[in-house]
């Protein structure tokens, strides 16, 4: 102990000396490890623990419904209560809504998210309340507005009630309602959603009350909208408890065939779940996590090459210490204790920057969709990933210094380099096999940046099928302000009418569902009449209910038929407008005009057919679509978008649409006003993370490639000194220096573009392969939205590194062709 303690204090005093060396390593080693801790605190947040604040969290997993064609949907109250009373592996099954509520009051009231759950919610996940109490067991019912309660998150208990323990019991006031406040939650509990975080906490009874909607859509089993979340009991298997699900949701199909047929239920991780920002993130952050890897291996190939470059400095001290006695083994620990503090110096500088770091997941966000709350405190998870880098780390960037100074040759080392401590042939060969290696592997990360920019850039090429210029996208929670159903429509009407006659303004909209965003919209099973559907084809089709003029701003023209008119009301025959990939679906060689279609337990007439557009995701495949009438078929439980299309600067528009909203009523407030340009930028938010973030590691995985070259081609030049100068003194002209050192680092590069050329090729089928699981029915789309095998990404990346490399070779080189040939002989 007593000479590792020796060892680690000469290591400091080396480290103190040669202050540049040591910034340097440190610098380069807090980027490969700062890199890796971020990403991985990341996929701990969303993949490892994606519920914190929970007891057993292992042991709970997600229950989805899945339709005929094995898409996954979510689960509709009364389903949820058979599941709740007949599953027996369970030790407990809880549903949740996401939601927004209007908190304070109607002049001063602000949006909140939070969650309707079941009662048995808190119970389930086994979460507690810090300050007061969560949901009873009485309070586990299922009548409608019986309980009037909330359990508020800490940090809003925090930053609206400066953390007072007597809020509890007092009541706050929630879409104009009062709520008694029953408890603060654990602080680690953010909901039930990874990487997003709730403040409220609401009996899924109360959505009657609180947002307006008829009792009777809590016994509708096609209103689907509830992500289930179960425990299961000790010792039982995941597939246990998923096959008890699946044969009761069978029994299910059968008994309640109007809904239910052809449905089935499945559970599943919930870190695998179809609902949530982990589903899109996850194929991001697989590539992340490889690129940090390979950037890691750079910077210890990097750092591996400077410490070789000092050993072999070292070498007349190496040298001596081996003629007083000391062995072998000693100067390999000795070169290893010092590598190990330039770590942990590293390790812990890397650490610091993580918690900056993290957040850049939310920067990269589109406006006006969900904000992402990823955890980033430090847990045990983090600290042990970040000892194990430090002990890889350690291992690989010591491993060739450490065995070069142990096999030090103490004659040769006289003899060879005695006066200068310069040289070691077998030192500069291994240097020249690190390079190889860094090469190689900036030349994979190159060309996965430049595949995911170059994709990234292809899909916001792609057309939308609508035009989303000059549009100022804004959405109203009307239920916050106590509105009925009637007063909501109402209220549409008459801002529609103001806004329309306002200078600037072109035409003016409203729907339920805004294209492209993270929310999947809804759905509704159909059935068209003369269409007899295939076994297990899943006629749940995407819809949206639309105001009359929404087709026309968004540029989606009618090709066969009429728009939607004022007179298509609540007291007008249901009428509906399809897609073309519907008609060609549905009614392929028939006119469509006229045809009759089933849903909501009614029959509807088409009356037009619209172009195609993108709903989901901008690369996706043409899929059936309808449009209804939102005076016709808009129920109190949807969301409200409206659009205003302008002449110039939508967001000029801003002021305008509050202020005809204030005159229609003083306690409507606009939120998440946003240019519909910018808000659809969330159908490309993972291949956004992943170009961004792949870039910048892309980026500096060449750097330190070219700075790995520059440091053995300066190194090769100062050793070669004495034999420049006799070349030169012989005849040599500057120009052939310049060649031959230029030709010497160029080796090292086309050997190494060769070698990263292949590995490229070899991981591009699994980067091909990736895809992102949406929480729509569609199928997934790619990640990828070019080939991964593009020639010109190949050719343009090894164009790139090759001349960067070349201005690497390049200055040593023009330093060496500048030689003195009397100087050079002198050089000691």
């Amino acid at each position: 102990m007593s000479s590792l303690l020796q060892d680690l204090r000469y290591a400091l005093r080396m480290m103190l000396r040669n202050r540049a060396f040591t910034i340097l390593a440190v610098f380069t080693l807090s980027i490969g490890i700062g890199a890796n801790t971020t990403v991985f605190s990341w996929i701990d947040a969303m993949l490892l623990r994606p519920l914190s604040g929970v007891t057993l969290p292992d042991r709970l997993v997600a229950v989805e419904t899945l339709t005929p064609n094995g898409a996954f949907v979510p689960n509709s109250y009364p389903d949820y209560r058979d599941f709740r009373d007949h599953l027996k592996l369970v030790d407990g099954i809880a549903v949740t809504h996401p939601a927004a509520f209007s908190v304070g009051q109607q002049d001063h009231a602000e949006r909140v998210w939070g969650e309707l759950v079941s009662g048995n919610f808190f119970s389930v996940l086994g979460t507690r309340a810090t300050v007061g109490r969560v949901f009873l067991p009485e309070e586990y019912g299922d009548k409608p507005g019986a309980f009037p309660l909330v359990v508020i998150s800490d940090r809003f208990w925090r930053s609206h009630f400066n953390a007072n323990p007597f809020i509890v019991g007092k009541t706050i006031r929630v879409n104009q309602h009062q709520l008694t406040v029953v408890g603060i939650a654990d602080p680690a509990f953010h909901g039930s959603f990874a990487g997003e975080a709730f403040d409220l906490w609401i009996p899924y009874m109360m959505q009657p009350e609180l947002n307006g909607v008829d009792e009777w859509m809590l016994r509708d089993r096609g209103d689907r909208n509830m992500l289930g979340i179960a425990r299961l009991k000790p010792g039982v298997t995941l597939d246990q408890a998923r096959a008890e699900l699946a044969s009761l949701a069978t029994r299910m199909a059968i008994a309640d065939a109007d809904t239910n047929q052809g449905l089935s239920a499945t559970m599943m991780p919930l870190a695998k779940s179809h609902f949530g920002p982990q589903s899109l993130l996850l194929a991001p952050l697989r590539i992340l996590m490889g690129v940090c890897a390979v950037l890691l291996l750079i910077v210890c190939a990097n750092v591996a090459n400077l410490l070789l470059a000092r050993a072999t400095v070292r070498q007349k001290e190496f040298s001596t210490r081996l003629a007083l006695g000391a062995g072998r083994a000693r100067l390999a620990r000795q070169v290893v204790a010092e590598i190990l503090l330039l770590v942990v110096a590293a390790t812990l500088c890397g650490i610091v920057v993580t918690d900056w770091m993290s957040r850049i997941l939310g920067m990269l966000l589109p406006p006006g969709q969900l904000s992402l709350a990823l955890d980033p405190h430090l847990n045990f998870r983090v600290f042990g990933f970040s000892a194990m880098l430090c002990i890889v780390t350690t291992v690989a960037a010591g491993l060739f210094p450490a065995l070069h100074a142990g096999r030090a040759n103490l004659n040769e080392n006289l003899n060879e380099a005695g006066r200068s401590g310069v040289g070691g042939v077998r030192s500069h060969r291994l240097r020249s096999s690190l390079v190889i290696v860094e090469v190689s592997l900036a030349l994979v990360a190159l060309i996965g940046a430049a595949l995911f920019v170059r994709g990234f850039s292809a899909a916001r090429q792609i057309d939308p099928g609508f035009n989303p210029n000059h549009v100022l996208l804004s959405q109203f929670y009307l239920a916050g302000n106590g509105y009925s159903l009637q007063q909501r429509k109402d209220f549409t009407r008459r801002l529609g009418e103001k806004l329309q006659s306002a200078p600037g303004i072109t035409n003016v909209a409203w729907s339920d569902f805004v294209p492209l965003g993270f929310d999947a919209g809804s759905w509704e099973h159909l059935e068209v009449r003369g269409y007899l559907p295939s076994r297990d084809e899943n006629m749940k089709i995407y819809r949206n209910m639309v105001s009359p003029d929404y087709l026309q701003l968004m540029g989606i023209p009618i090709t066969q038929g009429r728009n939607f008119t004022a007179h298509d009301d609540e007291k007008s025959p249901r009428v509906m407008i399809v897609n073309q990939a519907f008609v060609d679906h549905f009614f392929a060689g028939h006119n469509p005009i006229g045809r009759q279609v089933h849903g909501w337990g009614e029959w509807f007439t088409v009356i037009g057919v619209a172009r195609n557009s993108k709903y989901h995701y901008l690369s996706e495949a043409p899929l059936p679509y309808f449009y209804v009438s939102f005076r016709q078929m808009y129920r109190a439980d949807l969301d409200l978008a409206f659009y205003v299309r302008t002449q110039g600067n939508p967001e000029t528009a801003l002021s305008l649409v509050r202020e005809k909203a204030r005159e229609i009523d003083p306690g409507v407030t606009v939120f998440d006003a946003v240019s519909l340009s910018e808000f659809i930028g969330a159908s490309l938010y993972p291949q956004k993370v992943a170009a961004s973030l792949l870039s910048v590691l892309g980026a500096l995985s060449v750097i330190l490639a070219a700075v790995g070259l520059y440091s053995v081609m300066a190194y090769s030049v100062a050793q070669r000194t004495r034999e420049i100068g006799i070349r030169m003194a012989l005849g040599a002209r500057p120009a052939d220096v310049l060649r031959l050192v230029v030709r010497q680092g160029l080796r090292l590069v086309v050997a190494g573009l060769v070698v990263g050329l292949g590995l490229s090729l070899a991981v591009s089928r699994s980067i091909a392969a990736l895809s992102i699981f949406g929480s729509s029915m569609d199928t997934p789309t790619k990640l990828l939205e070019v080939s991964a095998t593009d020639p010109l990404t190949y050719v343009g990346s090894m164009l790139l590194l090759l001349a960067i490399a070349f201005l690497a070779t390049w200055i040593p080189a023009h330093r060496a062709a500048g030689v003195e040939p009397m100087t050079a002989l002198r050089y000691d």
